[in-house]
């Protein structure tokens, strides 16, 4: 999608971030994914050898710098990950795609970042108990079930009900908000929620999936949160991330607006919290 491109410029050009704040991360090794996605399933991306069922479930066309292209974002959600343990947030410019099974993609989702990233945090031994927020307006399906026998990772997904996925699977905490949900109840579901998720599950990392999805003007959305609505839900996630001395990784998520002007500004208002919050 363009606003891969877009939005680092826009972020540049206004002078949120500086070109000393960007890393480019390489792809990541084939070993390091297998601690998320089967032999098999890697096997077959990089021999471009799925069936045709395995591509349209994915949704994309498949070519070998798509599958390049997911390593690179993997690579680029643990880097933040490090990044944050040393300065409290990293951020993806990229990356949420949390429709990934370990066997198989879904939903323009080849590979789980995040789950990728919590995974080798843990074989690394880097830390012992990571709370992933998932607030895209789509279930992270492929990320519960990745995790849904892991007890050193505790999945949270507040989503549409309705939407996609049409099956969804069991996150360790699930919030399904109806049909043109507005700002007041779901960031009160929010901040009734994620307080008591830190004093239970007690992590001492988080990853945060930032789509903006859940935007009013999103063709694909169904929920109605203003764009002042979307920022507020940002800037509490990151206070208390920071307030508790947790790390945070955030990842963008997804975003469809008819107005690319719009994707780009709800995207870039969780960089400028970052700055404002943390820097």
């Amino acid at each position: 999608m363009i606003k891969y491109e877009l939005l680092p410029e826009q972020l540049l050009y206004e002078g949120t971030v500086t070109d000393q704040n960007f890393f480019f991360p390489n792809a990541l090794e084939d070993h390091l994914i297998q601690l998320t996605h089967s032999k098999d399933y890697i096997g077959k991306l990089n021999h471009q050898c799925l069936s045709s069922k395995e591509i349209r479930d994915i949704g994309f066309p498949m070519s070998d710098v798509l599958v390049q292209r997911g390593k690179h974002i993997a690579n680029g959600t643990y880097l933040a990950a490090i990044h944050a343990m040393q300065s409290g947030i990293g951020m993806n410019i990229a990356g949420g795609t949390h429709h990934s099974f370990s066997d198989h993609g879904e939903g323009f989702c080849l590979f789980n970042d995040i789950a990728i990233a919590a995974n080798i945090l843990l074989s690394k031994n880097k830390v012992k108990k990571i709370l992933i927020v998932d607030l895209d307006v789509h279930q992270g399906n492929g990320t519960a079930n990745i995790f849904s026998n892991i007890s050193d990772v505790f999945t949270f997904s507040m989503h549409g009900e309705n939407n996609y996925p049409t099956r969804k699977e069991s996150s360790d905490f699930d919030i399904g908000m109806p049909d043109k949900c507005e700002d007041l109840y779901y960031l009160s579901c929010l901040k009734e929620v994620l307080p008591k998720l830190l004093d239970n599950v007690q992590p001492d990392f988080i990853f945060y999936l930032a789509g903006v999805d859940i935007l009013e003007s999103d063709k694909l959305g169904r929920l109605s949160i203003s764009k002042q609505g979307c920022k507020e839900r940002d800037r509490y996630v990151l206070q208390l991330a920071k307030d508790n001395k947790i790390p945070i990784a955030v990842t963008m998520g997804g975003g469809y607006s008819p107005k690319i002007a719009d994707i780009i500004d709800a995207h870039a208002n969780t960089f400028r919290l970052a700055q404002e919050i943390y820097f």
